[in-house]
């Protein structure tokens, strides 16, 4: 199978690269990436001592995690813009082209 690409009105060819995953070791919870992502493709999280996800409200109560990271919650919603990747200061995400059928 060849990877999906997309033909730009210049003529340019483009394959999509959606994100696959956030290594949650390198991530720092900045929201860089949730901050360009207009998709609702992200969702930061807390995680506790034990490495358990816990939801971030809005109390701001950080003594329940020992540090927040950023998820993808909704990988359906993805262009494949790569804009999360590039703004990332930790080089956190990994990205994949959809395979065509």
């Amino acid at each position: 199978m060849a990877d999906f690409t997309i033909t730009l009105p210049s003529g340019r060819a483009w394959t999509p690269k959606f994100a696959e995953s956030i290594n949650e070791e390198k991530c720092i919870g900045c929201g860089r990436c949730f901050k360009v992502c207009g998709r609702d493709v992200l969702q930061l999280v807390g995680l506790n001592d034990e490495g358990e996800r816990i939801a971030v409200g809005d109390d701001e109560d950080d003594d329940e995690y020992e540090k927040k990271v950023m998820t993808i919650a909704n990988p359906e919603n993805c262009v494949g813009c790569e804009a999360c990747m590039k703004i990332c200061p930790k080089k956190c995400y990994t990205h994949s082209a959809a395979q065509a059928a």
